[in-house]
């Protein structure tokens, strides 16, 4: 990766910011015009805060905006996101025994704590809430209250309409959130794919230690520069994880480190009364995080069902994300009073939750071939079973969650 050092920049006069190109890069489908005009108010805004910041913005700083930004972000905007219209595919699009498997585990904890709440942070389609709401209720363990956590309008708009054509006498219990509920929550709190999104710093290890990579324009196209970091947690974090593998980082390794995401998983905590967090995502420990082999990092970006490692190209119009560092995200629980429950593949959490026999109840015939296949992409260790991670924090509860019952890697935190 080239980058240079930062120089200090006089910001622009008004009215003067240079435009900011839209790179498509190869193999990739135009955005076409549509979706180009659409992406003007948002690179006005990000052109305007380069030039705020003097020519260059930290990683966490650029992701808000072309994320976050509200009825302008990628999250937040109104393209399609989520299935094959879109520009990836979770786990509750590709098939309701995801949900049912999360569900049987929401039952068990409501079960024990007599009833309670579930909160679902950024619940995608709807499709996740819809499943677990039907499940629960074929097991007569219904939530009093099924809360959605969700920022974009034109999500919450899909979410709405996916309830009402899948669970409409459902509808009563469900309810839309801006924010962590103020009065402690008490159930079963949700984060399927969340973690991975929250915006993070990209960092380059040195001989003479660690600099930050940030964003900058040059002739009309965005690019990095190097400069010292940004927040005096990196350099905190980055010799934490050097303890912790017992050596140093290569010269030249480039990764990321997330202080935003340690500290969403602290304020999840402190809105727990009792109950159980659960986070699946991808990622790892940190020791296997921080391997010699992923010396360019995991940051990844979809775009109509693509995968490529551009974060800087189609601003505002793609996901970007990395993988999970779940032994940070586990200690900063800890700090809020949480205990860490259980720590598993997505594969073993959901045979431990009933996978295969919900596979097994399926009619003979297509549904069965169907389910078969869901299944296996749920599971197998090429595909989502061994990258996808479950996370078990609790409060208040004295027992090992079923979906940690059969294989339980708390050990490789």
């Amino acid at each position: 990766m080239h980058v240079s050092p930062i120089k200090p920049h006089a910001p622009a006069a008004e009215g003067s910011l240079l435009p900011i190109g839209v790179r498509v890069p190869p193999d990739l489908p135009d955005p076409g015009s549509e979706a180009r005009a659409l992406l003007r108010p948002l690179l006005e805004r990000l052109a305007a805060a380069l030039s705020e910041a003097g020519g260059a913005i930290a990683f966490p700083r650029f992701l808000d905006i072309v994320l976050f930004t509200p009825g302008l972000g990628y999250y937040t905007g109104p393209l399609p996101k989520l299935g094959r219209a879109g520009d990836f595919v979770t786990a509750p699009e590709l098939t309701p025994l995801f949900g049912r498997c999360l569900a049987r585990q929401c039952a068990e904890v409501l079960e024990t704590l007599g009833g309670g709440d579930i909160l679902e942070l950024g619940p995608g389609s709807g499709a996740l809430a819809a499943e677990v709401l039907l499940t629960l209720e074929g097991l007569g363990g219904l939530p009093q209250r099924y809360l959605l956590l969700e920022v974009s309008g034109e999500l919450r708009a899909r979410q709405a309409d996916t309830l009402a054509r899948r669970a409409p006498h459902l509808q009563g219990r469900v309810d839309w959130v801006d924010r962590l509920p103020q009065d402690a929550l008490q159930g079963v709190v949700l984060a399927n794919e969340v973690a991975d999104a929250i915006p993070f710093h990209r960092v380059r290890r040195e001989a003479a230690g660690l600099c930050e990579l940030y964003v900058t324009l040059k002739a009309g196209q965005l690019t990095w520069q190097t400069g010292p970091p940004s927040d005096p947690r990196l350099a905190e974090t980055l010799a934490e994880i050097e303890a912790d593998i017992g050596a140093p980082l290569p010269t030249g390794y480039v990764t990321e480190l997330a202080p935003q995401r340690e500290a969403w998983i602290r304020s999840v905590g402190e809105a727990l009364a009792r109950g159980l967090v659960l986070v699946v995502d991808y990622g790892f420990a940190r020791r296997e995080y921080y391997h010699p082999q992923r010396a360019d990092g995991t940051l990844m970006c979809h775009y109509r069902q693509r995968a490529h490692a551009d974060p800087l190209a189609l601003p505002g119009l793609q996901d970007v994300s990395a993988h999970v560092d779940f032994t940070a995200l586990a200690r900063a629980a800890e700090q809020t009073g949480l205990q860490v429950a259980g720590f598993a593949s997505q594969a073993d959490f959901l045979l431990g939750t009933g996978l295969l026999e919900d596979v097994a109840a399926t009619a003979e015939g297509w549904g069965r071939v169907a389910a078969s296949g869901a299944a296996k992409r749920l599971i197998l260790p090429g595909l989502m079973g061994e990258s996808f991670k479950v996370l078990g924090l609790t409060r208040g509860l004295d027992f090992t969650p079923r979906g940690f019952g059969l294989r339980d890697r708390r050990g490789r935190l």
